[in-house]
């Protein structure tokens, strides 16, 4: 597949402009945004002066009084304003927890209700990105529990924001592929964030030559799709879900308890025991070596000094319970996940993310308990808003197919042959692994199997997908029939004879970047191999 090259104009525009797309992951204390260009293998978190704490970190406050100015302050200027600190009943907080809920809280003296404050923030952000930047795609993260509520929410909160198109991932899925795990997959996603420890059991969607998950057009070309689009909503299924109404703040405010029982917990305070927090959980420190934190003024402007080793640390955090809750949460989260069908042992990976998956007591924890499940951690802050742009055609370029592939087989039960699909309509490739198929034989001294390979004819409906990794509107089929492909069969030799019902061999099917159907296998008796063959183009 050649990919289009850029007119003149174009590449003009692009030796002045960076272009590419922007991810914005709004958390419920931290919202982290990154950009890939269009040309670019590698994600940039992105720095905003004054707002961010650090690079691709931005603390998710608002502040807002409309009697004195500046009336809106935003993030790190929220933590860092005397004005935030002397009016702190008008700071809106933890509002992303409530976009899309029924239970929304009522308004505090910023008088900002949350889906307000979610969209002040990111139009904030928006406003302040460099003026070298020109996005073509803007991607967004919903949680699964509130998904088409916060969706519509997204909708009317960038409506008025100058860009082409804008997507939505759900989050766990967006988390999975930050962890590069597979399409299909089971997953355990352990989210230890700012204000929430949140344990979600999740199945991603595609696997089995179904198409994988890709992000959700909200809008198109500069036209909103909402009730005009019949792109298929491909959100993580979540199997099971625990949480607990605690996260990284509450450890600040136990570190500065336990330091300082008898000073009232000021801002300064907190955010010098969250520094330490972080600086306890880098690697390479050992246990028992102390760290000491001075930015911070007690009540009677007396310069604090923090100080803690990470034996103290995971002393404190199992003398508050921490483990104990976490404990009761996996116990939940699996038992649930039980009754849906999915243990441990389903389980292809869990993802650790959230600031709190860099505190080592938790990794070593749920390494244990967990064992011998692969245990994931991808960069825990970013994560989610990388996988989002994995999960966004254009930047990953992949192409889908138009009609999918099937296979002839002969089913044992009803006595004929039919057809079981391979690889679906809107399925990407080149694919990321392999389909295992196991063929048996249908008669007695059954000396071949013959293959015979398929496609559906599409009828007419009308659907977006990605072609070239840009969004294209197209026709689809709603009832294919299969047609075989002509003078495309191939024939695999049994030796030893097969008998009825018999399992013979196991083959792979694959799709290659030049858009080929690939196979090779092995026979399941002898453990011959079959070499790989290509058996043709699919489309």
């Amino acid at each position: 597949m050649a990919m289009e090259m850029p007119s003149i104009n174009e590449k003009e525009l692009l030796s002045k402009r960076h272009a590419g797309s922007l991810a914005i992951d709004l958390g419920a204390t931290t919202t982290v945004v990154a950009f890939q260009g269009e040309f670019d293998k590698a994600t940039t978190l992105l720095e905003f002066p004054a707002i961010s704490r650090t690079k691709g970190e931005i603390p998710s406050l608002v502040w807002h009084r409309e009697d004195i100015q500046p009336s809106y302050l935003f993030g790190q200027e929220v933590l860092s304003s005397d004005l935030a600190k002397n009016n702190k009943d008008y700071i809106c907080n933890d509002f992303k927890r409530w976009i899309g809920s029924p239970d929304s809280p009522k308004p505090n003296k910023s008088n900002l209700s949350p889906e307000k404050a979610g969209e002040l923030l990111i139009n904030e952000i928006w406003q302040r990105l460099p003026s070298h930047f020109l996005i073509k795609r803007l991607v967004l993260t919903a949680p699964v529990d509130t998904y088409r509520a916060y969706r519509t929410w997204l909708i009317k909160a960038c409506s008025k924001l100058p860009v082409d198109e804008v997507a939505l991932v759900d989050e766990p899925t967006a988390a999975a592929m930050g962890a590069g795990i597979p399409a299909g997959s089971k997953l355990l996603v352990v989210d230890i964030g700012g204000s929430t420890i949140d344990l979600s059991l999740v199945a991603l969607e595609g696997g089995e030559g179904k198409a994988e998950p890709i992000a959700q057009l909200l809008r198109f070309n500069g036209q909103e799709l909402e009730g005009k689009s019949n792109q298929i909503l491909r959100c993580a299924k979540v199997l099971s879900k625990a949480g607990l109404r605690l996260g990284g703040r509450d450890i600040d405010r136990w570190i500065a308890n336990h330091l300082f029982p008898k000073v009232p917990l000021t801002e300064e305070i907190l955010n010098a025991a969250e520094s330490l927090k972080c600086r306890l959980s880098q690697k390479g420190l050992t246990e028992l070596e102390p760290l000491l934190e001075k930015r911070a003024e007690t009540n009677k402007n007396e310069l604090a000094t923090l100080e803690m080793n990470r034996l103290e640390l995971e002393k404190l955090l199992i003398d508050r319970g921490l483990l104990k809750s976490l404990q009761k949460l996996l116990e939940q989260t699996i038992a649930k996940g039980e009754t849906n069908g999915c243990s441990i042992k389903d389980l292809e990976g869990v993802v650790l993310v959230g600031g709190g998956a860099k505190i080592p007591l938790l990794r070593n924890w749920l390494k244990k308990k967990i064992h011998p499940t692969p245990f994931l951690t991808p960069p825990p802050i970013e994560a989610v808003s990388i996988g989002a742009l994995r999960l966004t055609p254009g930047v990953t370029i992949k192409d889908v197919l138009h009609r999918g592939v099937s296979l002839r087989c002969w089913d044992q039960r009803s006595k004929r042959h039919s057809w079981h699909p391979l690889f679906l309509e809107g399925q990407t490739w080149p694919t990321q692994r392999p389909l295992e198929i196991i063929l048996a034989a249908s008669k007695i001294n059954q000396i071949e199997i013959e293959l015979v390979i398929g496609e559906p004819d599409n009828k007419q409906t009308h659907e977006v997908i990605y072609v070239n990794g840009i969004p294209t509107i197209r026709e689809k089929d709603n009832q294919p029939s299969i047609t075989p492909w002509a003078e495309r069969s191939i024939s695999i030799e049994l030796n030893p004879p097969g008998k009825p019902g018999e399992d013979c061999i196991k083959l792979k099917f694959s799709i290659d970047e030049k858009c080929q159907l690939k196979m090779q296998g092995f026979d399941l008796r002898s453990k011959k191999e079959i070499r790989e063959i290509i058996l043709g183009s699919v489309r």
